[in-house]
């Protein structure tokens, strides 16, 4: 175990600090260490987001091999390995919003993820130089398998004001997904309760309270239907991990190409890599702060995804 100090001239994000530190260990690796509970502040877990300041104490759990860098390091920033730069469907001087591929990382060791593509775009437009101007940030996340957007700040301001309108559900968020069942009714607000299970990576689901257990809602509309699937549209109401998915699991309509709380057989029948959950439209609520005003009331779309008109037409049954 490792004891540190905290020395720092202005509140800076935990994530942040630690890379400043152990420059050698990725933030993919911090994020593991996180959900294995090895590393504290103050005594307690805290998200990597949270900011930390001089005379609080970080105790990592982890072996010194990996503090002091198991691999050997990358020819420049990482960044510059990425496939290819992020697909941008939104950008002012503030924030990008990006349209990810389903497969693809929102972060992590691996060169090529959403926020390094996000840097790469950034870095050949001549805005983002690493070590001389602000670092592009994730305001929130997708699960590798999701496609659709995703918010990454350009500026300090832009990630304090988004991940604020994130945490305070002020950002609708709906999502597109084909389940394999057809939910009754049609249309409905669905309430219950979730807890994560952090050892098996996995979330329940109950309609009554339970230990370590928090209220979800999740509501869908039907689009259309064709033979054993139906394509949904679904609001985020409140954020968990993996709800929708879990959510439409719990009343019998699995998410198609979930491999996690999906129907497996189904699943290998039709040959899906991925679930078929795009993040397909982002809703600003009305703003008044001048720096953020052109977002007032902006609705984003991503491009349909591949499955949208196959059920519409009938081609996936």
């Amino acid at each position: 175990m490792q004891v540190l100090k905290v020395n720092a001239p202005q509140p800076v994000r935990l994530d942040k600090y630690l890379q400043q530190c152990f420059p050698q260990v990725g933030f993919g690796r911090w994020s593991r260490a996180l959900k294995e509970n090895k590393v504290k502040l103050n005594g307690k877990k805290q998200p990597l987001s949270t900011r930390v300041q001089t005379g609080d104490e970080i105790r990592l759990f982890l072996p010194d091999e990996i503090l002091a860098g198991g691999t050997q390091p990358q020819a420049g920033p990482l960044f510059l390995s990425a496939r290819c730069p992020a697909e941008v469907v939104y950008e002012d001087d503030q924030l990008l919003v990006c349209d990810k591929p389903a497969g693809l990382a929102v972060y992590g060791d691996a060169p090529d993820t959403l926020l390094h593509r996000a840097m790469l775009y950034l870095y050949q437009k001549g805005e983002y130089r690493p070590g001389e101007t602000f670092e592009p940030c994730l305001c929130h996340r997708l699960d590798t398998g999701t496609s659709g957007l995703v918010m990454v700040a350009k500026t300090a301001a832009a990630e304090q004001f988004i991940t604020d309108l994130v945490r305070r559900r002020a950002v609708r968020k709906e999502y597109l997904c084909v389940t394999f069942g057809r939910p009754q009714p049609p249309q409905a607000v669905l309430r219950g309760f979730l807890a994560k299970d952090a050892q098996r990576g996995l979330v329940q689901v109950r309609d009554r309270e339970f230990a370590g257990a928090k209220p979800i809602e999740t509501a869908y509309r039907t689009l259309a239907v064709s033979g054993r699937l139906a394509l949904l549209q679904v609001e985020l109401i409140t954020g968990r991990t993996h709800q929708i998915r879990a959510h439409l699991a719990h009343i019998g309509c699995p998410i198609l190409g979930d491999s996690k709380y999906g129907n497996q057989a189904a699943n290998r029948e039709l040959r899906l890599k991925y679930q078929a959950l795009c993040a397909w439209q982002l809703t600003f609520p009305a703003i008044e702060q001048p720096a953020f005003r052109q977002l007032s009331g902006l609705r984003l779309q991503a491009a349909e995804p591949w499955y949208y008109r196959q059920l519409l037409e009938g081609v996936l049954r």
